[in-house]
């Protein structure tokens, strides 16, 4: 059976620390000998964790680039690893952090150190979703056949994901956190984040910078973010400053219709303060413990049944160290000499808009791609198809013939066609379009579900080219 192994990289840039994992990604093709071959990842193991380090700052608008570069390379170093070395992972920077005003700037010299193909991403859509993956909140639903909820509380953000039998049905992302509120070691209130600003006007509370840190009013400050939690999750109605605190970016979270959430995980740095609390409140210069404190003594205990997480204030990095990548169908068809490919915005058409292009109308496919690479500014983007289902070889055809022309009269010179379909057709459409492409690159995948408004990542093909490595994430900043 053909085996092998990936190095990946995991480094979590957070609102108060930031932490690096290295592990092993073991590849096979698990299918049998009269099957068509299927590659998966059927091993991940951690290798390396570094400490948790605090995340550097020149000051509360600007991440400090050269003392992050700096750290990152000497974890490299102390792992016993080289760039050269990793070939898949992602940087990922979260809550507060991605506001600064040079996190794009500082993510993508550190995607660039990191390795080849290791991804930058920034987004609290997939931060909510690698959190609950490393916590282990979406292997228990999967494994249990039911509804759990992983709340990933941190510095700055409060990440949720919902799983149902293993599958992503609702995230979202709230401005609660342990470093809204942070002190200075002679108790006075150093800095006031946008959710806690929020939160102290509405109850009228002095939370005030460079003021003498009041603990009965911090104290009502997090029993309010504990209530929004519990807003959140149902267990009170919604109020307009739980709307107001939604971060940007972030998916408007709604609860499952279908079946309800059992289970309850916590994450991120102040799980540990909901289940070990240090006995002083202000060990961490933040309010990270009283908050740990309110949701430990609210409804969420008596509500839900709470799982032990795999991982606390780690299952971010975990999150992005073992289970960003995926791998595509083996029925698929590339031009060698193009991966790897990065930061690719894809763009997915609408059943209406797919049907009519199936149809060969390839007018549809021209308009939407104008649109879209003016609202995006690429050169270059990847068409997401649904694909049809057990098309004749006519249908192929005509679909082929309709993407390539579209695409062609769209795309720059030069500039090659890209299209992932969720169906295993890739390989025979791939085929088609390269007899219609004249001298342009054809890349056809399939296997991988993506939507509008995302990005891919394409790595170099594993098994003797039989899959591609592919990284889907999202990209966005807030100042």
């Amino acid at each position: 059976m053909q085996h092998t192994q990936l190095c990946s990289v995991g480094i979590d840039i957070g609102t108060s620390t930031t932490q690096l994992i290295f592990s092993r990604l073991g590849v096979e093709n698990t299918a049998g000998y009269f099957s068509i071959p299927r590659a998966e990842i059927v091993e991940k193991k951690v290798f390396y964790r570094s400490p948790i380090m605090d995340t550097p700052l020149v000051d509360d608008r600007h991440i400090d680039g050269a003392a992050l570069r700096r750290l990152i390379e000497q974890t490299y170093a102390d792992a016993g690893v080289v760039p050269a070395q990793v070939q898949t992972g992602a940087v990922v920077i979260t809550g507060e952090t991605a506001r600064r005003e040079n996190a794009r700037t500082v993510l993508e010299q550190i995607s660039s150190l990191a390795g080849d193909f290791v991804v930058s991403t920034a987004g609290p859509d997939l931060e909510s979703i690698l959190a609950g993956q490393g916590s282990s909140a979406q292997q228990y639903s999967r494994d249990h056949n039911t509804v759990v909820a992983n709340l990933d509380i941190g510095g700055g953000t409060t990440n949720i994901a919902v799983f149902d039998g293993g599958s992503v049905i609702a995230c979202g992302c709230l401005d609660i956190g342990g470093r809204q509120v942070s002190l200075t070691a002679d108790g006075k209130i150093r800095a006031v984040c946008n959710g806690a600003r929020q939160i102290a006007q509405a109850l009228q509370l002095p939370v005030i910078p460079g003021q003498p840190a009041d603990p009965d009013a911090l104290t009502l400050l997090c029993s309010k973010m504990n209530e929004l939690l519990e807003q959140l999750l149902g267990l009170m109605p919604p109020s307009d400053l739980l709307e107001r605190l939604a971060t940007p970016g972030s998916t408007p979270f709604s609860l499952p219709a279908h079946r309800p959430i059992r289970f309850l995980s916590f994450s991120g740095g102040v799980a540990d303060c909901i289940l070990r609390p240090p006995p002083d409140p202000f060990t961490y210069h933040d309010i990270g413990v009283l908050l740990g404190n309110e949701i430990r003594r609210g409804r969420l205990f008596g509500r839900f049944q709470i799982l032990s997480a795999a991982e606390t204030i780690g299952a971010t990095v975990v999150g992005a160290g073992t289970y960003t990548t995926r791998l595509s169908g083996s029925t698929i068809a590339y031009d060698s000499g193009l991966f790897p490919l990065k930061n690719i915005p894809v763009l997915r058409l609408s059943a209406e808009q797919e049907s009519a292009l199936s149809a060969g109308n390839d007018r549809v496919l021209r308009e939407q791609a104008a649109w879209f690479m003016q609202q995006n500014d690429c050169p270059l983007f990847l068409l997401a198809l649904e694909g049809p289902a057990d098309p004749t070889y006519t249908q192929l055809d005509t679909l082929a013939s309709a993407i390539a022309a579209g695409l062609s009269e769209a795309l720059p010179e030069g500039q090659p066609l890209l299209v992932l379909s969720h169906r295993d057709i890739a390989k025979a459409l791939g085929q088609l379009m390269r007899q219609k492409a004249g001298s342009r690159p054809v890349v056809a995948i399939d296997g991988i579900e993506i939507g509008s408004g995302q990005f891919i990542d394409l790595g170099m093909p594993v098994l003797n080219g039989m899959a591609v490595p592919a990284i889907v994430k999202t990209l966005i900043f807030e100042s």
